[in-house]
Parts: C-alpha cells; sequence; structure tokens
C-alpha cells in the first residue's frame, strides 16, 4: 500500500495587527488577529525538504503589516479578501489562500457625557470573526462572532425528555438559560458592505434569543438561525456552536431558607454543547468556503 501526501497548507498564525486610523481628529482603532493559510503546489517541501515555492510564512506576516498601511484595514472581510487575492495573484506555486480574522472590539470612553475622540476600553471577550477563501478566481466568505455570553432569567424550559437508571436530571419550566454564542454565517456573494450586515446580523441573533421562549437550546439556536436567514438574503447559511452555561439551583435548605428560583450556582463543566447549521435550499454552493475551518460540523 502506498502513501501520499494529503491535503495541506501552511501559514502564519494569529498576526496581531493594531492600526489606527489617523484621518481626523477621531481616530479609528481596529485591533486584529489574522491568520494567513497557503496551498498550492507545495508537495517539494513536505516530500524533500525543496523550499523553492515557498513564501516564507514571516513574508505573509509583513505582508499583513504592509497591506494596512498602503491600503487601510476597512472591514475584517475586505481586508481579508485582499491579502487572499494578492497571496493567490502575486506567487504562482499558490493556488488558493485562506485568510481568518478574529476583531478585538474597542469602545470610546466617554468624558462627561461624550465619546472621546481617542480613548478607548475593551469590552469583555465577545469577538468578530472571518474566515475569508479565494481558489483561483473565486472567493467565500464566512463571517460571524464568538464568546458572545448571554442569558435569559426567566422563558426558559426543558422537560418531556428520555429518563433511565442513569437520570437524575429534574425536570424544569422556568430556568435560568445561558449560553456564549459562536456564530458563523457564509455569505452567498463576496461583494457586499460587510460592515453594514454584520452589525443587524448580531443584533437580530440577540433579539430572537431574547424574545423566543425556550422549551430546549435546540430549539433556541434554529429560531436564531431561521431568523437571520428570513431576513438577509445576503446569508447563504449560518452555523451555531452554543454550549449551554448551567445555573443550579442552590440549596438552602440547611439554612432554613426557601429559594424561590432566586439563587442559583453557576457551573463550569461538564456542560452540555449544542451545535447545528441552519440552511437555505437554494443557496450558492459552499465549495471550499468551510474547508479547514475549525470547530464546526
Amino acid at each position: 500500500m502506498g502513501i501520499v501526501l494529503g491535503a495541506n497548507q501552511y501559514g502564519k498564525a494569529e498576526v496581531r495587527l493594531v492600526h489606527v486610523d489617523r484621518s481626523s481628529p477621531r481616530h479609528v482603532l481596529t485591533d486584529l488577529n489574522v491568520s494567513t493559510h497557503l496551498r498550492g503546489r507545495f508537495e517539494a517541501t513536505y516530500l524533500a525538504g525543496d523550499n523553492a515555492s515557498v513564501l516564507a510564512t514571516d513574508t505573509q506576516k509583513n505582508t499583513v503589516y504592509a497591506f494596512a498601511r498602503k491600503y487601510g484595514v476597512g472591514s475584517p472581510e475586505d481586508f481579508g479578501l485582499r491579502l487572499a487575492r494578492h497571496f493567490v495573484q502575486s506567487q504562482p506555486p499558490v493556488q488558493g489562500a485562506q485568510i481568518e480574522i478574529d476583531q478585538l472590539p474597542w469602545q470610546r470612553i466617554e468624558v462627561g457625557g461624550q465619546e472621546h475622540d481617542h480613548a478607548f476600553a475593551r469590552p469583555g471577550g465577545e469577538r468578530r470573526t472571518t474566515t475569508v477563501t479565494v481558489d483561483g478566481d473565486q472567493a467565500w466568505v464566512v463571517s460571524g462572532l464568538t464568546d458572545l455570553v448571554v442569558l435569559k432569567s426567566t422563558g426558559s424550559e426543558f422537560h418531556g425528555f428520555p429518563r433511565d437508571e442513569y437520570t437524575t436530571l429534574p425536570e424544569t419550566t422556568d430556568r435560568i438559560l445561558a449560553t456564549s454564542v459562536t456564530a458563523r454565517w457564509r455569505y452567498a456573494s463576496a461583494d457586499l458592505d460587510f460592515d453594514a450586515v454584520y452589525p443587524e446580523v448580531r443584533t437580530l441573533l440577540l433579539e430572537t434569543f431574547a424574545s423566543v421562549h425556550s422549551l430546549a437550546l435546540q430549539q433556541t439556536l434554529y429560531a436564531m438561525g431561521q431568523a437571520v436567514l428570513e431576513k438577509f438574503a445576503e446569508v447563504a447559511e449560518i452555523r451555531l456552536s452554543m454550549p449551554n452555561k448551567h445555573h443550579y439551583l442552590a440549596d438552602l435548605t440547611p439554612f432554613d431558607l426557601d429559594n424561590p428560583n432566586e439563587v442559583f450556582i453557576a457551573g463550569d463543566r461538564p456542560y452540555g454543547l449544542i451545535e447545528g447549521q441552519v440552511l437555505r435550499e437554494e443557496a450558492p454552493d459552499a465549495g471550499l468556503a468551510w474547508e479547514f475551518v475549525p470547530g464546526f460540523i
């Protein structure tokens, strides 16, 4: 039986880029974590250590910084497309490029009720994400967010599940529902105003989580994805990963106290992990959009 080289790619992981747009007194701060991945005719370096076709990962890193200076950044999707197309078009051995970008959020500090022009604070751990894939003259954009922690203190139930000799979980008609949303949606086109669409999708995900009376986290996940596809024709599909951040009612009986759904213990692990895709039946083919995108079914 022969042994052959399978799918492969290489690049520079987690290039930290902070860009300050100083074109006006009101500065714009963009904070990105950029990873580049190239694939193509690289068999010789894997099989024989021949690097004649290998664009050094250090060069890829330098390109990220140089492009930020030459062209600015703009949306993470547009920046990723610009980089990916450059690598494919300028390096003959490179047949495809994938750029992953996480955007770290910053909010303007308010002074006397007014937003400051050049002072910022970072809220929470939520990040905007994008994965751009270019192969020849084709391009795919998968954008989303991660670590969006949400909680509703009522409006959630969980009951009617099978019980066997190992089941101890009580049924409930009123519980805390909390999760950390990771969502990625595939755009139907790579030619969009991504900065306009992204905040609207994020807002709709939050509104749907808050407003749907949940009988299961799976139901909530589907409702969130369905709402996005119904409103945004630009989105071909959405995939969500939502761990159930369990909150357990604290037992206060040793202290002669009742607990009418008020005092909870926030569980860490283990946790339920709910994942799913919501698809538009007539959506264009995904092509290479999800290839090498980690963590999603």
